[in-house]
């Protein structure tokens, strides 16, 4: 799991110099309506204890995260500013109101930044959202390691008082581990270290909420021929510190960034296969659940003749958290490998 040896003025060492860096290869930004809203994705998911549930992922509007990591482009999701008092609440609610009946039995309230952030997530919108998403049996929000704190436990505890008949849903937090390779994870510009990470693990795991680890398959600085051994030791780096599941996402370049990096020969950006390698060699020995992602996967894939059915097969497997036969194509020569 060698780095890749960084050109001179490809990349920073200093953090203003790796914010400047970011700052300066960013597209426009659009604006966006804090009071509108937001958008929501409707899907299946394998629950933890195995059943299959319907989850619904509700994109909030906010202000953007305080750190620039160099993978990073929810950023073109965010607000400029501080979000305003009582607009999450109303977003959700808007959402919500969207939703048939019966309701979905999981919601996912991401706000492209930290749940735990208060210039982010007013902590005084704590009782009107817990309000809002208490007749949900899960609720999952996402945190930069370094924000999992009392906040955690505050949040927690307004969904207890919100619940009906004293039955709060069960809580998750996902946290964007990125990988466990300390020197690839130092120059991701992430700012947390394995200890920050292994910290905000303990704090979830004593507030009683369960933890998911965002890892990335196509890590920048890491050589190639290292990745797929990569996303194993941090697959399995995540499950020994608490990990209940872990989601596999191709980093998608076109941030900018990103692409500066790419021409500097220190990003290779994945393929459909690479995350179709990550999938098959970390879901057997995994002691959790993990998934792939499959957002906009199409993305990713090189031959349109395969790509539905190997579209498909990541799909049930995330659903089964069983490895499937993979897709043979005559066009591309995407034959199944041991």
């Amino acid at each position: 799991m060698d780095l890749i040896g960084t050109p001179l003025q490809a990349w920073p060492d200093g953090a203003a110099e790796r914010d400047a860096f970011v700052l300066a290869r960013r597209p426009p930004r659009r604006a966006k309506d804090p009071w509108s809203a937001p958008r929501v994705l409707l899907e299946d998911e394998c629950a933890s204890d195995g059943t299959v549930v319907r989850s619904a992922t509700v994109f909030l509007t906010g202000r953007e995260c305080p750190w620039r990591c160099v993978m990073c482009d929810l950023w073109k999701h965010t607000l400029e500013t501080e979000t305003p008092r009582a607009a999450l609440p109303a977003q959700i609610h808007l959402a919500c109101r969207r939703l048939d009946e019966p309701r979905p039995a999981q919601v996912k309230l991401y706000n492209a930044g930290s749940f735990f952030d208060p210039r982010a997530v007013p902590e005084s919108d704590y009782e009107a959202i817990a309000l809002t998403v208490a007749g949900f049996r899960h609720v999952v929000v996402e945190s930069h390691p370094r924000l999992v704190g009392p906040r955690l436990p505050r949040w927690r505890d307004a969904l207890e008082r919100a619940a009906p008949e004293g039955r709060p849903p069960s809580l998750e937090v996902a946290i964007g581990l990125e990988t466990a390779h300390p020197a690839a994870l130092e120059r991701l510009h992430k700012r947390f270290t394995l200890d920050d990470f292994a910290r905000a693990a303990d704090r979830t795991r004593d507030a009683g909420a369960a933890m998911r680890v965002f890892l990335l398959v196509g890590v920048p600085f890491i050589e190639p021929a290292g990745q797929l051994e990569s996303i194993r030791a941090s697959a399995t780096y995540a499950f020994a510190r608490g990990a209940a599941a872990v989601s596999l996402i191709p980093t998608r370049p076109g941030n900018g960034a990103l692409d500066a990096l790419a021409a500097a020969g220190l990003f290779r950006p994945p393929d459909l296969r690479d995350l179709e390698d990550a999938f098959d060699s970390v879901l057997p020995e995994a002691p959790g659940r993990v998934f792939a992602d499959t957002w906009d996967l199409v993305a990713f894939s090189r031959c349109p003749a395969c790509f539905e059915p190997r579209r498909a097969r990541l799909q049930a497997m995330n659903l089964t958290q069983q490895i499937l036969p993979r897709v043979a194509c005559t066009a591309c020569a995407s034959e199944a490998r041991a």
